[in-house]
């Protein structure tokens, strides 16, 4: 038998870090948000139904069917790699290809998921600010007889883009309008929606039911939930077996209630645009605080939160000490800086302060 301090020690939760530290590393650094973990309090306790037969994520059917029309479905997911592999191949043959930027998260950074899981071709274009036009679809929108070729059957766009910028809805539009004349698809990928939406002021349907975007990806972990994403089916017709992909897909969650009562608490009230307009405030404070640190460039235009800027290396690596934050392109000295829900005024003036010092020290 253990001794009870033995006990204590192995069974009480013990916290490991301090709650006050925040960087600009990340929104996923970002804890949950409080009304999230109420919200997951509220679905603990007796037994629901396993595999997503529960009334929570039936509940959900009829929040995202308010947000994106009555043909909306919605399918929880564990995570964004997921969601856009499911996603997409149930929108595409195996034979088929996705159109993507070449910035595009699908191919920079899902470790070849697409490619390897999915079994997919991605075409990557190279874009201005990580924005698809249809006259850049079209560099790789060909070639639909040749059999030596990869099918080109969806075109996988990203609101926000992962430079940060926004699409417009009449850009989407025009995208949608062009690819589906072509026989293709359009797929967005969410991982930001939240953000895309406080930007542009807009309905979330405004720039995807709306604007005939035919699936998407839903991120709800980058804007305050715990774990979890969610694939929209917009237009039934574009995809199949979604429900056997996503279980082939290991993307089936069992307790999927813990995932549909987060985004109800996210999405049936305002909490999902309160904290995304929130994270763009912040970085708006911030790009609007380093713009005037000379040395200093700012990349991208600042549409949501997240800042990519440059300066030099060493600069950036002695402000990593007090900071974290990633490179984007290490060997040209560019960084990004993403706020969160939880992001203070006081980070940003503080983040600004010491760079400022730091550039100080190069003169």
């Amino acid at each position: 038998m253990a001794d009870s301090a033995t006990v204590t020690a192995t069974t009480d939760a013990i916290r490991r870090h301090d709650p006050a530290s925040r960087g600009f590393a990340s929104d996923n650094y970002a804890g949950a948000h409080p009304e999230i973990l109420a919200a997951l309090a509220l679905a603990n306790g007796g037994h629901q139904i396993a595999y997503g037969e529960d009334v929570y994520t039936a509940h959900l059917q009829e929040v995202m069917r308010g947000h994106f029309g009555p043909t909306a479905e919605a399918f929880p997911v564990f995570n964004g790699t997921g969601a856009n592999v499911v996603a997409l191949q149930a929108a595409t043959e195996r034979w088929g290809a996705v159109i993507c930027a070449g910035t595009a998260h699908i191919h920079v950074d899902e470790g070849g998921a697409p490619e390897r899981v999915g079994g997919l071709k991605l075409l990557t274009v190279p874009t201005e600010h990580g924005k698809l036009t249809p006259e850049l679809i079209d560099r790789e929108a060909y070639g639909w007889d040749d059999e030596h070729r990869a099918q080109p059957q969806i075109v996988s766009i990203a609101q926000t883009t992962e430079l940060g910028t926004c699409y417009t809805p009449e850009e989407i539009r025009e995208i949608c309008d062009h690819a589906h004349e072509r026989g293709m698809k359009v797929h967005l990928d969410g991982a930001r929606i939240a953000n895309a939406a406080a930007t542009l002021g807009v309905p979330l349907r405004a720039f995807t039911t709306d604007a005939g975007v035919d699936l998407l990806s839903f991120g709800g972990t980058k804007n305050g939930m715990l774990f979890g994403e969610c694939v929209v089916v917009l237009n039934p017709d574009a995809v199949r077996a979604m429900k056997h992909l996503r279980k082939l897909s290991m993307q089936l969650a069992s307790k999927m209630r813990f995932v549909s009562a987060q985004f109800e608490a996210l999405l049936a009230g305002d909490l999902w645009l309160r904290s995304a307009s929130h994270a763009n405030a912040m970085a708006a404070r911030l790009a609007e605080g380093v713009r005037t640190v000379d040395g200093v460039e700012v990349l991208h235009p600042v549409e949501s939160n997240a800042v990519f800027a440059r300066l030099p290396h060493d600069v950036s690596e002695r402000l990593q000490k007090s900071y974290r934050f990633y490179f984007w392109d290490e060997a040209a000295g560019d960084v990004r800086w993403m706020c969160s829900f939880d992001t203070t005024e006081a980070d940003v003036d503080a983040f600004v302060a010491t760079l400022a010092a730091e550039m100080g020290k190069q003169r």
